[in-house]
């Protein structure tokens, strides 16, 4: 029987500072609905303590944005997996489309970012996706197989307890565009078929698929009646709370 969890995470990125988080949290914890569904929350580095206190009685997790490769040394700005779990974090997102395409995140930092956050017991978030003009050249299939086995293929099968994939179509972000439910269902079908024929279809079953890519309220039910869609890495929309529930509300 398929036990995936169904996740509903919301990606801050560089929103909302101490106060605006703390006001969110007030009304998200308020209206928040009784579900089965996981809610995930990554807000800035500067605000995951205060939100970890905030929101460790009630069943939301707090997420950071980001890690360093390094347990620890001379990296001026950067944060550490102990970092992190002192302010209380468990999970960590890795490979956003915007970590790869702003700061050069490549798959082989990527991939010692996800063996850094596995051997210090954080959870991973691990985002893949592809550009526009590598839909439109019909080499998706091949780039999102590529970033899965450059960074997650030499894992032992056990790993992938500590996994959660989110497929973010690059062309979708913050542009207003998403893919349709089918061209969506098609790729996270495809991802599961990838990671079956690496780790056997107990394992490609087992790990929760989120799609990431202008996820609002109006077109989330569609995407998450997906069989392979197990939820959403949501952006915007996330950042008002009565559309953040209402996409919870629709898993």
């Amino acid at each position: 029987m398929n036990q995936r969890k169904k996740i509903i995470a919301a990606n801050w990125k560089m929103y909302k500072d101490l106060a605006e988080a703390n006001d969110f949290f007030t009304f998200l914890i308020d209206k928040l609905p009784d579900t089965n569904t996981e809610v995930l929350i990554a807000p800035a580095f500067t605000s995951l303590w205060n939100a970890f206190e905030t929101t460790r009685e009630y069943p939301i997790e707090i997420v950071a944005q980001n890690i360093h490769q390094e347990e620890k040394g001379a990296y001026t700005g950067e944060v550490s997996a102990a970092m992190l779990k002192s302010v209380g974090v468990q999970r960590v997102i890795i490979g956003h489309s915007e970590r790869r395409e702003y700061f050069g995140e490549d798959d082989a930092l990527l991939k010692a970012k996800v063996k850094t956050a596995l051997k210090n017991e954080l959870k991973v978030i691990f985002c893949i996706g592809e550009k526009l003009e590598q839909r439109k050249a019909n080499t998706h299939f091949d780039l999102i197989k590529s970033q899965l086995q450059s960074a997650l293929f030499d894992l032992n099968k056990s790993d992938w307890e500590q996994i959660v994939l989110a497929y973010e179509p690059v062309w979708a972000i913050g542009t207003g565009e998403t893919a349709s439910p089918e061209q969506a269902q098609e790729m996270h079908q495809f991802i599961r078929e990838t990671i079956a024929e690496a780790f056997g279809s107990d394992t490609a079953a087992s790990v929760s698929i989120l799609y990431g890519g202008s996820v609002k309220p109006d077109n989330a039910q569609a995407l998450f009646s997906q069989p392979d869609i197990d939820g959403g890495l949501v952006g915007g929309a996330s950042l008002e709370v009565d559309s953040f529930i209402d996409i919870i509300k629709a898993v």
